[in-house]
């Protein structure tokens, strides 16, 4: 069981290279629908280029993670890697699209009508394209446990040339065929469960949306949540809410073609194609949390601490507060409450489902490519597919006053250990100073068992990712006082150290510190 939750660990960080790319498309494109938002890009040049090249971030996302996946999790991070998850996903795509398949069974799509069609359709051939995430995560997987068992494998001298790295882009091309032919009998199944779950929180409408939103905030503590995402955010089983979202004016133009269930990016009603104001279901009711609700909680959090501590403890807050709203990383404040307080989690994922649940149920959409605060929500408002996004800022207002009267009334009634309050060994502050960071990546170094104890260190958008050797010598007291948001034991020998979206500083100064030492800052990635 260790060892399976040191994988998922390890697939959740090298799914962050991949997702961390998804920024860059929507403010491409938020730029160009605020140039164009009539026209879309028809009427302006600059609009028409802005959004096409962030559609080239989004029609392509399987590439994408199947590369980042394959680079992120090789031991080295040798662009050997890289290449392997680039063919790997090329064979497999060229060997299983949908015309490919067709040929193999001899079957004429063009001739296919009625029952046949959907016969055909309900296989989901179609969907193993540039776009495919679930592929592009197995073929990146497939590709970095070739690297990280070949890429030191000698070959006689006749064949040295191809000998060590230069052998594992071969050997995936090959291992690619056998996964293709896997899936050649495995897709038609998998495509159907997923595709029903899918269609079964889809028919639930605001429901599913809730449901859906109150386990991600669940899945947090563990970073799986990304495996929950792929399913409603990504083009997995044709959900796909944050590429047709983004999609926009071209989500449009695919709903006015669509004939049926199968060719439409959004609800279908038995005659019609809905996009506007379901395109975005499964991400408009994070930005009432993210940009009001977890700040009126850390004001609730900051007006409970004890008075010698409030200057220390109104720092942190601040700082997770103006994250969230703006950027909506909300792991520096999440983490705050999660472990000292799980009362106060469990509510804060029961009003995130909520709070889905209310903008779906409304149809107030907008959507984003980084996370739900402030500059997504500006960026995403001139998007064609946005309907009453303004909307959501009232809701958040109200979803300000809940949260707040939530905390600050049950944080005395049940006398909860929030920062700030009780017997706290942590500095209760962050690391937002220069000055602080090399002390601080001392003070984690020290907490983890020392240099020695450390075989790998990594990191994600807002968290260390550590392996130990020995989880006894492990002291989270001793983490914690250098100030961290959190620290999770996922595993016997896993540990997170979550920072805030400052963590590379102090990657790269635990990196420096540990280098010194000769402690292997990359540790056997075996998967």
């Amino acid at each position: 069981m260790d060892a399976i939750m040191t994988s998922l660990q390890k697939l959740g960080r090298a799914l962050m290279g991949a997702v961390a790319v998804l920024p860059v498309a929507a403010i491409l494109m938020g730029i160009g629908y605020w140039i164009d938002p009539s026209g879309w890009g028809s009427e302006n040049i600059l609009a028409a280029i802005l959004i096409k090249a962030g559609a080239a971030i989004l029609d392509y996302l399987g590439w994408i993670f199947a590369v980042a996946i394959a680079f992120g999790l090789a031991r080295d991070n040798n662009g050997a890697a890289a290449i392997s998850g680039f063919i790997g996903y090329s064979t497999v795509k060229i060997l299983l699209n949908e015309k490919s398949v067709a040929g193999y069974r001899g079957i004429d799509l063009d001739a296919l009508e009625g029952a046949d069609k959907l016969a055909w359709v309900a296989q989901g051939w179609s969907k193993i394209n540039d776009g495919n995430v679930l592929i592009g995560i197995l073929v990146g997987i497939l590709a970095a446990w070739t690297y990280n068992h070949f890429y030191a494998t000698k070959l006689p001298d006749f064949l040295a040339f191809f000998s060590g790295r230069r052998l594992v882009p071969i050997l995936t091309s090959f291992f690619s065929m056998l996964l293709a032919g896997i899936f050649y009998f495995v897709w038609p199944v998998l495509y159907s469960g997923l595709f029903s779950f899918g269609q079964w929180i889809q028919g639930m409408g605001p429901l599913g949306a809730g449901i859906y939103a109150f386990f991600n905030r669940l899945l947090i503590p563990t970073g799986l949540h990304h495996a929950l995402n792929s399913i409603f955010w990504f083009d997995t089983i044709g959900i796909n809410d944050i590429g047709n979202f983004l999609g926009g004016s071209k989500t449009i133009e695919a709903a006015t073609a669509s004939t049926d269930a199968a060719s439409c990016p959004g609800m279908w009603t038995g005659s019609t194609c809905e996009v506007i104001g379901h395109v975005g279901m499964y991400q408009a009711g994070f930005f009432p949390v993210m940009m009001f609700g977890l700040p009126a909680a850390a004001l609730a959090m900051y007006l409970r601490a004890e008075s010698k501590r409030k200057k220390v403890v109104g720092s942190l807050m601040l700082a997770g507060a103006l994250a969230s709203f703006f950027t909506g990383v909300t792991e520096p404040l999440e983490f705050a409450f999660m472990f000292v307080a799980p009362m106060l989690y469990l509510i804060h994922a029961v009003l995130t489902g909520v709070s889905v649940a209310v903008a779906a149920f409304f149809h107030w959409t907008a959507g984003f490519g980084f996370s739900a605060g402030f500059v997504d929500m500006f960026l995403s408002a001139q998007n064609p597919i946005a309907n009453k996004w303004y909307m959501l800022l009232l809701q958040g207002v109200v979803w300000a006053l809940i949260y707040f009267a939530v905390f600050y009334f049950l944080i005395p009634a049940f006398n909860l250990k929030t920062p700030g309050r009780g017997d706290d060994t942590a500095k209760d502050g962050a690391m937002d100073e220069d000055a602080d960071v090399v002390d601080s990546a001392r003070q984690i170094i020290a907490g983890l068992g020392g240099g020695s104890n450390i075989k790998s260190v990594d990191y994600c958008v807002t968290r260390l990712r550590v392996v130990v050797n020995d989880h006894m010598a492990v002291k989270e007291g001793d983490i914690q006082a250098a100030g961290v948001a959190g620290v999770i034991r996922p595993s016997q020998t896993s540990v997170q150290v979550v920072i805030g979206p400052q963590v590379q500083f102090v990657y790269d100064e635990v990196a420096r510190l540990l280098a010194k030492g000769s402690v292997e800052l990359k540790g056997e990635q075996e998967i």
